[in-house]
């Protein structure tokens, strides 16, 4: 028979309380029961920290003259002296009542050769005692040894030797978080079981994930555990046992928006952005749309749709279905059934110095963190969708229109915009606009749009637009239409209803009426919003192409909560499922403008520029000319599809 070493102590015996083994390797510190006659309750608790196991059970020896007698009838009490109508309570129901008092419930035991009970104290976790109310947390019983792995990445010896040095770190603050005044979380303070575990994870971990450097991983995360102070510490640990123990998914508050200042004044500001203009000529490959399409290109592309049957490509699959603009003759807008997808973008792990030694890091999905190629998708939408990305082709649906010239309204300030779409059946549409000034960001519009085709998907996750939004509209009055706006429900209150317009057009031409071909229109991959509303405007600033992407620019962009985040300290797009707010878009747009205003101020300063009645002067002598941040192109400078632009 082989020595047990305490392996089959965590499982529960099989036989329970009709086990008669004085020497059983099995687990039998839970009981189910406790006496009715013998029971107390203590009303002192023990130190934290403390485990009193129950005691392990005894055998009442009959005496040679009790066992000569007539065999005596059962006991209502059971065996071991468990009373046979308290079985009947769940144990959890007077651990519940004895929590409200926070005191110790005690378990009898029947000592040999008499009736006679002893209480044994077993510890009752309260909310107190666990700082919340968590359920408590029940280490395993396990020896200081290192755990069994496939492939061990060093010798037992050196195994032991570093697992009980990190043992002994992590007493040490486990010691001073104890007897530290400002702790006011004892729940924190971890149990002798609850270190030895917390060794045992951190060593395996290490042994699994870097094999080759195991040894000097291990010794520069004692050495930085040792370094912790109290508050680092306890932060550590929180994290940890919330991932061992009860994996509540932590939500981060984001941090409150705060006002941005650049140091200068409206009309300074104004006067620099004039040369932030993005120049897009050179750009149609990626996207950017400069002339309308002729006729006959339109007519072009409409033969082409009706050629194709109606066939497209999922934008979120890649899968191929038909589509069917007017519904079928049986009701049905697609074939090809629901789309198993990844809503998230794919995440490649920045490529570090010792990827030869330990092997590359694989690329995973930010939706579910699975790896890419594991599985078809996380999420399940009611049909597939496609995106139109042609030029001619999107002019076939909704004809591209230039800016008019408006010589009424004479000069205008730079207006940002931001705009949200959703999947119909003629591909991906303008179903809402929001224009707010520059450089202040007060909103001078916001409205929903009703597609053309019929919706596919609201595409809300992003748009943050819901079928309850159109059925809650007002139609479009412009003595109100500063008035209302769609504040994020989280307070659980009736968010105001927006305003609807009609058609893409309609909304095109409110935005028109504030427009004039030289104002700058302020966006972030600016050409996505220009082909969703169709517009040709000759004045942009493009904030994807002020801050280009450290690869070398397209096909490559930043996204607009990376360059926040990076730039303006700023935290956008968090309202998860709830989708984006595109008037906290268009605003940290207009912000990462001034941000740029402000940057090259301090450069032309230096230089001897100067600014007066709103207009930027050259110094003395100088061509009135400003070097504008070169664009970098990549390596898909032949793509001709702004679909192969990617965000980051």
């Amino acid at each position: 028979m082989f020595a047990p070493l305490g392996l089959f102590k965590d499982i529960p015996c099989p036989q329970g309380q009709e086990c008669s083994l004085l020497g059983c390797i099995f687990a039998h510190r839970n009981l189910t029961s406790v006496s009715n006659e013998s029971s107390t309750v203590d009303t002192q608790a023990p130190e934290l920290g403390e485990i009193i196991e129950p005691a392990s059970k005894r055998f009442k020896l009959e005496s040679a003259t009790e066992s000569k007698g007539p065999p005596k009838k059962p006991s209502p009490q059971g065996p071991n002296g468990c009373g046979s109508a308290l079985r009947s309570i769940p144990i959890k129901k007077l651990e519940e009542t004895v929590a409200k008092t926070g005191d110790t419930l005690s378990i009898p035991r029947q000592q040999s050769g008499g009736s006679n009970t002893k209480p044994v104290k077993r510890v009752v976790p309260t909310a107190e005692s666990l700082g919340s109310s968590l359920p408590p947390r029940q280490a395993p019983k396990e020896s200081l040894n290192p755990r069994m792995l496939p492939k061990a990445p060093a010798t037992y010896n050196t195994r032991t030797a570093i697992l009980k040095k990190l043992h002994s770190t992590l007493c040490a603050l486990n010691d001073q978080l104890a007897k530290g005044k400002a702790n006011k979380d004892k729940s924190l303070i971890l149990t002798p079981d609850e270190l030895i575990t917390m060794a045992l994870d951190e060593e395996e971990k290490v042994a699994k994930e870097n094999p080759t450097i195991y040894s000097n991983i291990v010794k520069l995360r004692i050495v930085k555990l040792s370094k912790l102070n109290q508050e680092d510490w306890a932060k550590e640990l929180k994290e940890y046992l919330n991932k061992k123990y009860f994996k509540l998914e932590t939500q981060k508050v984001p941090k409150a928006p705060q006002a941005f200042t650049t140091g200068l004044s409206v009309e300074e500001e104004l006067a620099i952005a004039s040369k932030l203009v993005t120049p897009l000529h050179g750009l149609e490959n990626y996207g950017y749309v400069t002339k309308a399409p002729t006729e006959e290109e339109v007519e072009t592309a409409r033969k082409g749709v009706l050629g194709s049957g109606g066939w497209e490509k999922c934008d979120r699959c890649g899968g191929r279905f038909q589509v069917f603009p007017g519904r079928r003759e049986d009701g049905s807008l697609t074939t090809g059934g629901p789309c198993t997808h990844h809503p998230g973008k794919t995440f490649y792990p920045p490529k570090k110095k010792t990827d030869h030694v330990t092997g590359a890091r694989e690329a995973y999905f930010t939706c579910c963190n699975e790896t890419l190629g594991t599985s078809p998708g996380c999420t399940k939408g009611e049909t597939h969708v496609f995106k139109v990305s042609e030029t001619k082709r999107l002019a076939s649906i909704f004809q591209f229109e230039e800016t008019p010239e408006n010589p009424d309204k004479g000069r205008t300030t730079p207006v940002c915009f931001d705009c949200e779409m959703g999947y119909t059946t003629l591909g991906l549409e303008l179903i809402r606009m929001t224009a707010v000034s520059w450089p202040k960001g007060d909103k001078i519009l916001d409205v929903l749009v009703r597609p053309i085709g019929e919706v596919l998907d609201l595409n809300s996750r992003f748009s943050g637009v819901f079928p309850e939004h159109y059925m809650n509209a007002l139609p479009y009055e412009a003595s109100v239409s500063k008035e209302v706006s769609l504040p994020p429900d989280e307070a659980g209150t009736e968010p105001q209803p927006l305003q609807v317009v009609e058609s893409p057009a309609a909304a095109r031409a409110l935005l028109f009426e504030l427009l004039q071909p030289t104002t700058p229109l302020i966006g972030h991959a600016i050409d996505n919003d220009l082909n969703a509303c169709r517009i040709v405007h000759p004045t942009v600033i493009d904030t994807a192409i002020l801050y280009p992407h450290p690869a070398g620019g397209f096909p490559y962009r930043m996204s607009l909560k990376t360059l926040s985040k990076k730039h303006l300290d700023r935290d956008i797009q968090t309202g998860g499922n709830r989708g984006h707010d595109s008037k906290e878009d268009a605003i940290a747009t207009g912000d990462l403008v001034r941000a740029k205003a402000a940057e090259l101020w301090k450069t032309l300063k230096a230089r001897g520029w100067t600014i007066a009645d709103g207009t930027l002067l050259p110094p003395p002598g100088q061509e009135d000319a400003v070097a504008f941040p070169q664009l970098k192109l990549g390596q898909g400078a032949g793509q001709k599809r702004s679909s192969s632009t990617k965000e980051y």
